[in-house]
């Protein structure tokens, strides 16, 4: 069985959310990193332990949040000695705008990955984008580099898009199909 942790960073409890459905649907274990950028005692041992690493991060300013960077930027001990080289990786966002450049924040998240020779895991999701779709529907963001949802501004934790947390669980469940073939 293959081993998964999501590393996070939420501001507000949205990308906690999103994360939290990503675990629903790969089984996989919840690492929060803090409001000062710290994962928690053994975060690092259980980032070393995991075969798949998912990173998720809300969108602030067109990038990760710097909790986020402050992380990846102390994972450089990490890179120095190749502990996450040949791990699978997978990423994810959140924001308010249906944009607000998230594409942004996902390719922070794979040059990251790809910086520790990772291999990446897309959504692998059909986007719903006709007439009929709305944002119930899985994927309605069409996202393909990796998950993204919005979140209104002044929406509550509550009031997430049940579409987009569907969408998160999908996309749990293709990064747990990933592992498993991959550990295969």
């Amino acid at each position: 069985m293959s081993k998964i942790v999501i590393v996070y960073h939420s501001g507000y409890g949205h990308t906690k959310k999103v994360a939290e459905a990503v675990a629903q649907g790969s089984g996989g274990a919840l690492l929060a990193i803090d409001a000062e950028g710290n994962v928690p005692d053994g975060g690092w041992e259980q980032l070393a332990a995991a075969d798949t690493i998912v990173f998720g991060s809300p969108t602030y300013m067109g990038s990760v949040s710097w909790q986020f960077k402050k992380f990846a930027d102390a994972s450089s001990k990490v890179w120095f000695t190749q502990q996450w080289k040949n791990k699978l990786a997978a990423g994810f966002t959140n924001s308010a705008s249906l944009n607000g450049d998230k594409l942004s924040t996902l390719h922070y998240l794979f040059t990251l990955s790809q910086q520790h020779g990772m291999f990446w895991v897309g959504t692998g999701m059909m986007p719903a984008n006709t007439k009929q779709s709305t944002r119930a529907d899985i994927n309605n963001l069409a996202s393909s580099a990796g998950l993204i949802t919005a979140t209104p501004s002044d929406a509550s934790v509550d009031e997430m898009v049940p579409g987009d947390l569907a969408t998160a669980r999908a996309f749990g469940e293709r990064v747990a199909e990933a592992s498993r073939r991959f550990a295969g």
